[in-house]
């Protein structure tokens, strides 16, 4: 199984400082690996090509970097790429410093990727990065860090493939959905489903994202940013949070496609992990004001866990969106976590 030559970043080394001849040595390799598996609901092992990104000081430890179901293996700024989901958080000097680690993130699979499988889980996104990091010859990571459904498949990770785990940070993600979120999730399928059944795919999914949105986000935020009065436009009243909702849906369709939001979005709500099968070191992150994942259930989590476990909790007004917004609030906090990682330099 043949893999892509490492591409290395060069910086001119004439009178470069030390930081800068640290940069010159960064190496990024962007590429698809084909590994094999077998699925949760599968019956039997299955080939997929993994596409992913691995990135950062070469021969430092290992960090995997996975986001929610909107999120790709971009993760940060690169060769070909200005920036990325994560950027103010993961890069040269960030809290997850690429001068002493290395950044492993992929794009998640999907029914679609995996023949006759019906759904995929949380375990199998897990099972696929534990193949990837054997074929990569990583070994054994130093810290797994994810946010959002990323944490669940963090949790995963960490029960079946423990030894290839030394540490976790999980952000705004539990051993389990909530049962209300799941209800949100299960009617923003639904639209999309009608969407489908009726031709009108992109409608129903900007419809749906449209929704999300009410969920990701916190009151106080919607409270402070569109508190003014609707306004008369073609021939009915808007309302203030209307432009912000329907900017947000088409952007939306723009990235993403039906099939792989019902999957990825199913995905969530099948996610159940026992967390006394957990033993490595792990960093929890919560969010007062998210109301996807409560900090009932970060607690939960952390008196159920089996080995050490902490909780962090920050104040913000985003809501679960608050892993992306709170980047100064939380650079600290992972580079606290991820101390060891950082200690070798």
């Amino acid at each position: 199984m043949s893999a892509e030559p490492l591409t290395v970043i060069s910086l001119p080394e004439v009178a470069a400082p030390a930081a800068a001849r640290r940069a010159a040595d960064l190496t990024e390799h962007r590429g698809t690996r084909r590994v094999v598996f077998t699925p949760k609901y599968g019956s039997g092992p299955v080939e997929v090509d993994i596409r992913y990104l691995w990135c950062g000081a070469p021969h430092a430890p290992t960090v995997i970097v996975q986001g929610g179901i909107s999120a790709d293996r971009d993760v940060c700024a690169g060769r070909e790429r200005v920036g990325g989901w994560w950027q103010d958080l993961v890069g040269q000097g960030a809290a997850i410093d690429l001068l002493a680690c290395r950044v492993l993130s992929i794009d998640w699979i999907v029914p679609a990727e995996l023949e006759g499988v019906p759904s995929v889980s949380s375990e199998d996104q897990a099972a696929a990065l534990a193949v990837l990091v054997d074929e990569l010859g990583i070994g054994r990571v130093q810290a797994f860090v994810g946010s959002s459904y990323g944490a669940m498949v963090g949790l995963a990770f960490a029960a079946n493939h423990a030894d290839k785990v030394k540490s976790l940070v999980l952000l705004a993600g539990a051993h389990r959905p909530h049962p209300l979120a799941t209800a949100q999730r299960s009617v923003q399928r639904g639209i999309v489903r009608l969407g489908l059944a009726t031709g009108c795919t992109d409608e129903a999914l900007a419809l749906a994202r449209q929704l999300a949105m009410t969920t990701y986000r916190g009151s106080e935020e919607f409270s402070r940013r569109f508190a003014a009065g609707p306004e008369l436009r073609e021939g009915r009243f808007h309302f203030p949070v209307e432009d912000y909702l329907e900017h947000a849906g088409r952007r939306f369709v723009e990235r993403f496609d039906a099939s792989r939001f019902l999957a990825l979005s199913e995905s969530i709500d099948l996610h159940d992990i026992a967390p006394e099968r957990i033993h490595a070191t792990t960093t929890l992150v919560g969010f007062p004001s998210d109301r996807l994942v409560p900090l009932a259930d970060l607690c939960e989590l952390q008196r159920r866990l089996g080995g050490t476990a902490t909780l962090e909790v920050v104040d913000s007004p985003y809501g679960h969106d608050a892993f992306l917004k709170e980047t100064v609030q939380l650079a600290p906090v992972l580079r606290h976590a991820l101390n060891d990682c950082h200690g070798d330099r």
